[in-house]
């Protein structure tokens, strides 16, 4: 069993300063940093997921912006494959399912944000597609929301989609716990 390590959308923008900031991205990025050390280490393969957002009205990960870019902390090293995409789902109308074929791979290690959106999708899609998934719930992040006047704190967010995702489509845990389940 072959695994890759799927870092999606950890960009500028949702960091302090960004554009749309998420709540927990600081702490995300360092455990994805444990995931993306772990794994270059160990010689798996990685696969970065990169968004660009090119629909009229897009507000955040603009082509040609510094917010669009990856986290330095994740940057791409030469040989790590980066996918660019245009909506939350990493497999629709991208190169990923190509990648991770080319990569023999059957089983994904999936971090990065936004929780309920590209990581939920992403996961399932992954799932639908027949891949092994594990999500570092640490190593993701997301942001308050709103729905009909009612106020959804990041925290209840991302727990509510880590719960939902847990039971059938992935293994969620910590970045350390899924460390110590590599094999």
């Amino acid at each position: 069993m072959t695994t890759a390590l799927l870092i999606v959308d950890l960009q500028n923008d949702y960091f302090p300063g960004g554009a749309m900031p998420l709540v927990g991205s600081d702490a995300a990025v360092a455990q994805a940093a444990r995931l993306l050390a772990r794994f270059r280490d160990d010689g798996r393969p990685i696969v970065h997921v990169h968004h660009l957002s090119v629909q009229p009205g897009a507000t955040f990960f603009l082509p040609g912006t510094q917010g669009a870019e990856i986290h330095p902390a994740l940057h791409p090293a030469p040989g790590e494959p980066v996918v660019e995409k245009n909506f939350p789902n990493s497999f629709r109308d991208t190169t990923l399912q190509q990648q991770l074929q080319e990569l023999d791979v059957d089983a994904l290690l999936i971090c990065g944000a936004m929780s309920h959106m590209c990581i939920d999708t992403t996961t399932r899609a992954a799932f639908d597609l027949g891949y092994r998934c594990s999500v570092a719930a640490d190593a993701c992040a997301t942001l308050d929301l709103e729905y009909a006047g009612h106020q959804v704190a990041a925290v209840d967010v991302h727990a509510a989609y880590m719960a939902a995702l847990a039971r059938p489509f992935a293994n969620v845990d910590t970045t350390g716990a899924l460390l110590d389940a590599l094999t």
